[in-house]
């Protein structure tokens, strides 16, 4: 993954939010169901809520988010729900760690 890219990604306030949001699912949106955040992630629905912003913005931030390797998407049925990537997460951190 490109460096620009992924720190492109996180140069949004709001993309940061959703990081931040994902990295504690159940204490950020305690009313989604399902409740198997570790497995499947947080609803597009429930994150564009709490982010007060339109669904087409936040698929496209999320989208953002996924290209960057920061999050990944599980398609259950209509729904699509997002889950921090931690492999990506990872490679964020060695970036910063052994390249800057």
């Amino acid at each position: 993954m490109d460096q620009v890219e992924i720190f492109k990604a996180l140069s949004n306030k709001t993309r940061l939010q959703i990081l931040s949001w994902l990295k504690a699912p159940a204490e950020n949106f305690p009313d989604h169901t399902p409740v198997d955040f570790e497995n499947i992630g947080v609803c597009v629905g429930q994150i564009q809520l709490k982010a007060g912003l339109s669904q087409s913005t936040i698929s496209e931030y999320l989208s953002i988010l996924q290209r960057a390797d920061l999050v990944c998407a599980t398609r259950v049925g209509q729904w699509t729900y997002y889950k921090r990537n931690k492999e990506g997460l990872e490679n964020l951190s060695k970036i910063i760690n052994t390249e800057l």
